[in-house]
């Protein structure tokens, strides 16, 4: 499968497409660069998907138009249907997330399909928050999770200074 490297403000993302779909955007930790070495393999998704992040870290993209496909249940399906619905900028709680799946009794359950879903950004798993609104569970690690957050909010709420 055609793989790339993207060098974000916040760390090493690999991506990895079929020739129809996205199917990982993922954070490196330092043992996941050793396959670094092999060459990348190019194809248009793969540059599509590229640039659309880029365009995302530089404040230009709030949207991605980007085909994705993951494996997984008919339930891991729905949450992460109801992630791509959380407005840029924005964050719901695990337990909103839960009442949005229809039963607030599945928040454990929602919240592992959440931490499964293997394409960051792009499927906003970083937007779901805590009920007491703290930074809880983000594969990629809480300080990503608050960069990402903080980000999105000054490009869509505007930066606001004391002077």
């Amino acid at each position: 499968m055609p793989q790339s490297w993207y060098h974000s403000p916040i760390g090493i993302i690999r991506i990895t497409v079929t020739e129809s779909y996205v199917e990982e955007v993922h954070f490196c930790e330092q043992d996941d660069l050793s396959n670094m070495s092999q060459a990348n393999s190019w194809n248009s998704l793969l540059q599509n998907c590229t640039d659309q992040l880029i365009e995302y870290f530089s404040g230009q993209r709030r949207q991605f138009d980007l085909p994705v496909n993951q494996a997984g249940t008919g339930f891991q399906q729905q949450v992460w249907g109801e992630l791509t619905a959380i407005p840029f900028g924005r964050t719901i709680s695990y337990m909103d997330l839960a009442r949005k799946l229809g039963d607030p009794k599945v928040i454990r359950a929602a919240a592992s399909a959440n931490g499964k879903n293997n394409i960051a950004i792009i499927v906003p798993c970083h937007r779901v928050i805590g009920t007491n609104r703290e930074m809880v569970g983000y594969a990629g690690g809480i300080g990503r999770k608050k960069w990402l957050l903080d980000h999105e909010r000054k490009i869509a709420h505007g930066v606001q200074t004391l002077f």
